[in-house]
């Protein structure tokens, strides 16, 4: 779940606390080439208003429609969409044939129905790990799962289980040419920026950039000292990219202290092995914890410009975030 999914839940709470209707429906499988990825979050109130996507525009108006016929006013419901034996076939058949199997939560305009999905919203921005259990025709229940590893979502025979966690979150270590292009396809791939950066010359350069000001969350502190206070979670990937060994080599050291699933500096391979050379020195980390750092970052295409570099450094992190080899 990324930071769309937020959007989709502070917007359902507002509706709510219009004292509007709202249905809330959560991707819980998918077959096919379907756009949409289970746990994905979309919901709409009678009067039209909607916000995020069940499938890339494909269904959701038919989908609108049935709410406006009042076709969903169970507490909660199992919906099919695309080719086969699905609830609502041909008509809504997906152009890129697949199918989409879809969770619809009907919630009154009630004191809790807007806590239970502020608990959600709360789970996805890292306060806690939430368990959603939902019974099929009944409400939802919530409950902590420190034990999860991921965002997950289970179909059993008769009830749904759902891990909510927080989304992905990019941390970037003082701004750089490169930075500046991560930014940019960390935002466009839904991720959360944050941007610890605390020299006078590159916030102001920030600050002059209203456009670029909208898809972060500016930390005005040094990186490494905001890691050893918060930390990162598992869904967090750190990146150092200014070439200045006193922020990246004391970013790098904090950064190995955290849960974070990526770890990366930017450099050449002799810069990067000077680098792991300082380490070993001044920490007492394993080669196996030392091991956690990409460096030199990013996947090997051939990267020389900073768009290029930036490219590579975000494909490497969807890959590992993907477990893809």
């Amino acid at each position: 779940m990324q930071m769309l999914d937020l959007n989709v839940l502070e917007d359902a709470i507002n509706w709510l606390e219009q004292g509007k209707d709202v249905w809330l429906c959560t991707v819980v499988s998918t077959y096919g080439s379907a756009p949409r990825s289970p746990g994905a979050l979309f919901a709409a109130t009678q009067e039209g208003q909607y916000v995020g996507s069940l499938s890339g525009g494909c269904i959701e108006e038919d989908f609108l429609k049935r709410i406006h016929q009042q076709s969903f006013m169970a507490p909660s419901q199992v919906v099919s969409y695309g080719y086969g034996e699905g609830d609502f076939p041909p008509s809504v058949a997906l152009p890129c044939g697949g199918t989409i199997e879809v969770l619809v939560e009907y919630l009154t305009p009630t004191a809790e129905h807007i806590a239970y999905l502020q608990s959600m919203h709360s789970a996805l921005k890292g306060d806690w790990i939430a368990h959603k259990v939902v019974k099929i025709g009944e409400k939802a229940s919530l409950n902590d799962n420190h034990d999860a590893l991921e965002t997950r979502v289970t179909l059993h025979d008769d009830f749904i289980t759902i891990t909510l966690q927080s989304f992905t979150t990019v941390f970037i270590g003082c701004i750089s040419a490169v930075a500046l292009y991560c930014i940019e396809f960390a935002h466009a791939l839904g991720f959360h920026v944050l941007v610890c950066e605390d020299r006078e010359e590159e916030l102001r350069q920030l600050r002059s950039r209203p456009e670029l000001m909208r898809k972060i969350e500016l930390v005005e502190i040094f990186p490494c000292t905001h890691l050893e206070k918060h930390g990162a979670n598992a869904q967090t990937a750190i990146l150092s990219l200014t070439h200045d060994p006193r922020i990246d080599d004391l970013t790098m050291m904090a950064a190995l202290d955290t849960d974070a699933f990526y770890i990366g500096a930017m450099g050449s391979q002799r810069n990067s092995d000077n680098r792991m050379a300082r380490l070993r020195e001044v920490t007492d980390h394993s080669e196996a914890t030392l091991a956690r750092i990409h460096a030199p970052i990013g996947l090997k295409i051939g990267s020389k410009t900073p768009a290029e570099i930036a490219l590579a450094i975000l494909a490497d992190i969807v890959r590992v975030k993907n477990g893809a080899a």
